[in-house]
């Protein structure tokens, strides 16, 4: 039986599977994790924007989380209210805009997310050496391009009858 959206190239449908396979075990581990840490996925993305500006050393605003998320600047309150409330982010003056906010993680924050994502954060390390490494760039040439491909697609355009 011919695939849908492909030929019958078994080693293409092969890596395409697997690529959908990786992206719906990835959408459902956050949904479990931001369950395990009692906060809906855009408070989970919000705190990881958060680490992630952190990590290079840049300031994290409101305006930015909400342009990240795509959300208001009215949502993006209430979910810095939440995520305050429940001691995984501060707000602090912004260094040179009197009129801005900083968003920092909490050590609470870091520690939880830590103890929840050291272990397989340390097993995909394992696995991606796994690779060899005359076939790494082949593998990020290849995420890129179908990280690329996904971000330029935009809107998908409703179906028809």
């Amino acid at each position: 039986m011919p695939n849908y959206w492909y030929d019958n190239s078994e080693s293409l449908v092969a890596i395409l599977h697997a690529l959908r396979r990786f992206r719906r075990t990835d959408q459902e581990m956050r949904r479990r994790m931001s369950m395990d840490m009692d906060m809906n996925v855009s408070d989970l993305q919000a705190l990881q924007f958060v680490i992630a500006a952190e990590g290079q050393a840049a300031l994290a605003t409101p305006r930015a989380l909400s342009q990240y998320l795509g959300i208001s600047s009215a949502s993006t309150t209430k979910l810095l209210d939440r995520l305050t409330a429940s001691g995984h982010l501060e707000r602090h003056p912004h260094p040179t805009d009197r009129r801005a906010l900083v968003l920092t993680c909490t050590a609470h924050a870091h520690d939880e997310i830590h103890a929840r994502l050291a272990r397989m954060h340390a097993r995909m390390r394992e696995i991606a050496e796994a690779v060899p490494v005359e076939s790494r760039k082949a593998v990020v040439d290849f995420l890129t391009a179908m990280a690329d491909q996904l971000d330029s697609e935009g809107s998908v355009a409703p179906l028809s009858p």
